[in-house]
């Protein structure tokens, strides 16, 4: 495989460019793949748009800096350029300062009230030491 499209981004310089939805949809494909074609990502996506529509969207991704490509015979692979957790970081954020002021506790508040599910031991442990992390870090 040669390697295109290598101009990378560091996860900093992607942070605050929104995707639209289907740019969402394809990135959830590609980050649950690692990695994945045009033909991956229709198969991937509700109601996909036609090869080209999707192609079009990829070209878009790589130049927002969401996704790299390499080229294999004919075909262009698609890989995430900011890792899923940084990626995940930033759209909390976004989610944590748009609906809940900038409040991580008014967001699990909200969290907690919609889960349909108690939570396990574990989970509760998992959250009291994070908790008390905090407190002894100040935050």
């Amino acid at each position: 495989m040669s390697q295109r499209g290598g101009k990378g981004r560091s996860p900093r310089a992607v942070r605050g460019k929104d995707l639209t939805r289907r740019e969402r949809q394809i990135m959830d494909v590609v980050y649950r793949l690692g990695e994945a074609t045009v033909a991956d990502v229709r198969d991937g996506i509700p109601d996909a748009p036609g090869y080209s529509a999707v192609r079009a969207l990829m070209r878009v991704l790589t130049e927002k800096g969401h996704v790299r490509y390499s080229q294999d015979g004919p075909r262009y692979v698609y890989r995430a350029i900011t890792p899923r957790t940084a990626a995940q970081a930033s759209a909390l954020e976004r989610v944590v300062t748009t609906f809940f002021d900038g409040s991580p506790s008014r967001a699990m508040a909200a969290l907690m009230d919609l889960s349909a599910t108690e939570l396990t031991a574990e989970e509760l442990d998992r959250l009291e030491s994070m908790i008390e992390h905090a407190r002894r870090e100040g935050r």
